[in-house]
């Protein structure tokens, strides 16, 4: 988060947007990962915005002021997949109030939000991605769906129709910023995720660190995820693997781990401190997925530990390959282990300030930037 001295500051959004009502919408609230961290910090840089979601997953811990959409009152708030082809209605029916400027963020159908003409309203969009389950279904099997075969190309039709009074896009990364003008015809502005860089590089207490002796994958235990090929990784390279996080995939895993000869353990849902802790003890993070962004490996470097993943999505520019990480195209778990054996090449310091640049500091910087310029 950033201080409340840099929130005061004349150029900080709350100051630029003073004296305006603002609303500011997120797709579904869950259990905090990328998207609803991004949130939060936009909701911390502009604390007088009033706050939607479509729903608030019963797992959110957060105490946050929320108002919620009326599909919170229904069972679909159980199922984004049946709920997807509705979300754009709930959009158009969130509220009667009428705002000067709204910022969605977004990863369905969330920029496609309307609380107010286009010539009085003010419209800005974090996109983190346009919705894989209509756009991209196969960078991970949830949007194969047979369900959804059908109505895709409808829904794609709605995502462009309803979005035309977007002012101006912002895209967490360069991948997600192609995506836009790819599937949108749009531009966007790049404006990379905020990490809490400070609170990870505080290294834990001595008694607490550990000997960076195993590797460590962290994040929702889902398939795209492919926690089953870090499995499939550590057991190439003979090094003891903890994997981090929680996720419907938990018990296929622990069948995986079984069957390989490296200890493999599971930490659910660990603390802020407790995955600090294990990012400072882990010889390195094993990333092999496509992410749009991906904010874990950069806490990761955040604690001096080095990335191993895929040379493609947002690693390839969040890792500095050869300097705070490796990055290989492929997905034989026997290509990674030359890599994990050369991590006795990278200098932790270096991987460290690679971390810095995407700071709480920078991210209101350049967000800051992007509302005066769509809001003068």
């Amino acid at each position: 988060m950033t201080s409340l001295e840099d929130t005061r500051s004349s150029s900080a959004p709350s100051a630029l947007l003073a004296g305006r009502s603002v609303a500011l919408v997120h797709e579904w609230y869950g259990s905090t990962g990328g998207s609803e961290k991004v949130f939060l910090n936009i909701a911390d840089l502009i604390p007088h915005g009033e706050r939607f979601v479509l729903w608030k997953d019963d797992d959110a811990t957060e105490e946050l002021t929320l108002r919620q959409s009326w599909m919170a009152r229904t069972p679909l708030r159980g199922s984004k997949a049946l709920a997807l082809p509705l979300m754009p209605v709930a959009w158009r029916t969130l509220s009667r109030n009428n705002y000067d400027v709204v910022i969605s963020s977004s990863h369905a159908f969330a920029h496609t939000v309307k609380l107010g003409s286009s010539e009085q309203t003010r419209y800005l969009s974090y996109v983190h991605s346009p919705a894989r389950y209509v756009w991209s279904p196969d960078f991970d099997g949830r949007g194969s769906n047979p369900m959804l075969a059908g109505p895709r190309k409808v829904l794609q039709a709605a995502d462009l129709r309803l979005s035309r009074h977007v002012h101006s896009y912002a895209a967490n990364s360069r991948e997600v910023q192609a995506r836009i003008r790819q599937y949108w015809h749009r531009d966007a502005h790049v404006i990379n995720p905020p990490v809490d860089v400070r609170f990870y590089t505080a290294a834990p207490v001595a008694d607490q660190q550990q000997n960076r002796d195993y590797l460590l994958g962290v994040g929702r235990w889902i398939k795209y995820k492919n926690f089953d090929l870090m499995i499939e990784i550590a057991a190439a390279a003979g090094l003891p693997l903890i994997i981090a996080g929680k996720g419907p995939e938990e018990e296929s895993l622990r069948r995986a781990a079984e069957k390989v000869n490296v200890p493999v353990s599971f930490e659910v849902r660990p603390s802020d401190e407790r995955l600090r802790q294990l990012y400072w003890g882990a010889r390195a993070l094993l990333f092999p997925t496509h992410e749009d962004f991906g904010i874990i490996p950069v806490e990761a470097q955040a604690c001096g530990t080095p990335v191993i993943g895929f040379s493609h999505g947002g690693l390839l520019e969040t890792v500095v390959d050869g300097e705070t990480g490796f990055l290989i195209d492929s997905t034989d778990p026997r290509s990674f282990a030359p890599l994990v054996a050369r991590l006795g090449e990278l200098n932790p310091a270096r991987v460290q300030a690679n971390a810095a640049n995407f700071s709480p500091t920078v991210f209101a910087e350049r967000l800051s930037a992007w509302v005066r310029e769509t809001t003068a």
